[in-house]
């Protein structure tokens, strides 16, 4: 007949566990929305670069003068420009 008891763990066995952190509720608030920024980086020659910019100007969606100058990579005829937008409260449909 098996054996059905539980058997104490020897105390060299027993380790001491910390109890877990808790931590405070965050609350929820109905503040308008935070708007938000995100960067994009565009690396390329110089001229496809004018192209993307201008590009993303004809579309709407970026000023050619939100942009920064070019700026040098290290790497031969490569450059790189950098605009950072402000995301705007998402429209929910």
């Amino acid at each position: 007949m098996p054996n059905t008891q539980l058997q104490a763990a020897a105390p060299s066995a027993r380790r001491e566990v910390p109890a877990p952190a808790v931590l405070p509720a965050i609350p929820v608030t109905s503040s308008p929305f935070q708007p938000d920024k995100v960067r994009h980086l565009v690396f390329g020659t110089l001229p496809a670069l004018r192209f993307t910019i201008k590009d993303l100007h004809m579309r709407g969606y970026a000023e050619p003068n939100d942009w920064s100058q070019p700026l040098p990579t290290g790497r031969p005829s490569e450059v790189m420009a950098i605009l950072t937008k402000r995301i705007e409260e998402p429209q929910i449909p």
